[in-house]
């Protein structure tokens, strides 16, 4: 008697062995006379009869369910193993931890960009976590009609509305669309906001969701990349250190590391030269400018024609008439000059 007994008496349990489940149903026909339930961490088992919860079980262990667990169901307190007979009732064991979920935007988003009339497409990628919130709005919901439920089947549902959602949220008036990333947690709290309202309705909750990166055009892209590198280059000391700094990563490093250096060195001479130069021209149009206020106000005049062999005396030495610069004397002929 007692081994026939032990033949019809089963273990109801669950030991997780598909990842990412959310909840699983317990499948065997009836329950036996010296059956017992274990419990894992992070496990909740409720007991179902005619589809009506009976009892919740939350705390981790083994119960003997004809000595611990009948006695203090709701119905059926009374229940009796009679010989070779088993209790026909359902046992759900519902996973309490989170589970975290990879996911992507099904298509590309499209922003209006000036220049482009198709829009701007933009894909996003991140994670998400869930977990069963309410038993009861689960067990009505899903479990009714599912044995097993996954966070594929989440994120199956989630895939649904995600798109616009993140279209709704990147699209708000006053956002950059070219530095999403900077404003990254702000657009995930909302999309969490809308998701976990919308997925308790089925009784999960989302209890976090990131945005781990943007995705742009690669032309997009590779504009972005040359100005990053324009704006590096603009500045010689900031782009020559980094340069060096990264060859001393490298085999032989302390030599390019050396020859950067005197490249440094040659560039920061080669800028002062430039800036002595600019200043030198600066200076001199200052004086080109001060020159007209230095000159004297009337030029001498220029000898006249005729005049080359030397400076001609204003009056004559012989006779003490005016010359008027004429190389001989009009009145007395004397040679002048």
């Amino acid at each position: 008697m007692g081994l026939f007994s032990k033949e019809l008496s089963n273990v109801v349990e669950w030991n997780e062995s598909q990842p990412g489940v959310l909840f699983w149903k317990w499948t065997n026909q009836e329950i036996k006379k010296g059956s017992v339930l274990i419990v894992r961490p992070g496990q909740d088992a409720i007991f179902l009869y005619n589809g009506r919860v009976e009892g919740i079980f939350q705390d981790e262990g083994k119960y003997d369910i004809e000595s611990q667990i009948i006695p203090f169901l709701s119905t059926l307190k009374g229940f009796k193993f009679g010989f070779n007979s088993g209790l026909r009732a359902e046992v759900l064991f519902i996973n309490t931890k989170e589970i975290l979920c990879k996911w992507g935007t099904k298509n590309p988003i499209n922003l209006q960009a000036p220049g482009l009339p198709g829009g701007m497409p933009i894909r996003a990628f991140g994670t998400f976590s869930c977990k069963i919130a309410e038993h009861d709005v689960v067990i009505d919901k899903l479990a009714g009609i599912k044995q097993i439920y996954s966070v594929e089947d989440v994120k199956e549902r989630i895939m649904g509305s995600l798109d616009m959602l993140v279209m709704q949220w990147i699209g708000k008036e006053g956002r950059d669309m070219f530095n999403l990333q900077m404003d990254a947690m702000n657009i995930a709290k909302g999309i969490q906001s809308d998701l976990d309202m919308e997925m308790r309705k089925i009784g999960i909750a989302i209890t976090d969701f990131k945005i781990e990166s943007f995705s742009y055009p690669e032309q997009v892209k590779k504009m972005q990349e040359k100005a990053a590198a324009q704006a590096m280059v603009g500045d010689v000391n900031k782009y020559s250190q980094i340069a060096m700094a990264d060859s001393l990563d490298k085999p032989g490093g302390s030599r390019t590391a050396s020859d950067m250096m005197g490249m440094q060195m040659g560039m920061m001479m080669g800028q002062q030269m430039i800036n002595q130069m600019q200043m030198n021209q600066m200076q001199g149009g200052m004086m080109n400018q001060a020159a007209p206020q230095m000159a004297p106000q009337a030029a001498p005049q220029a000898a006249p024609a005729g005049n080359e062999g030397g400076a001609v005396p204003k009056f004559c030495p012989n006779c003490g008439t005016p010359t008027g610069g004429m190389k001989f004397c009009g009145n007395c002929g004397n040679k002048l000059a």
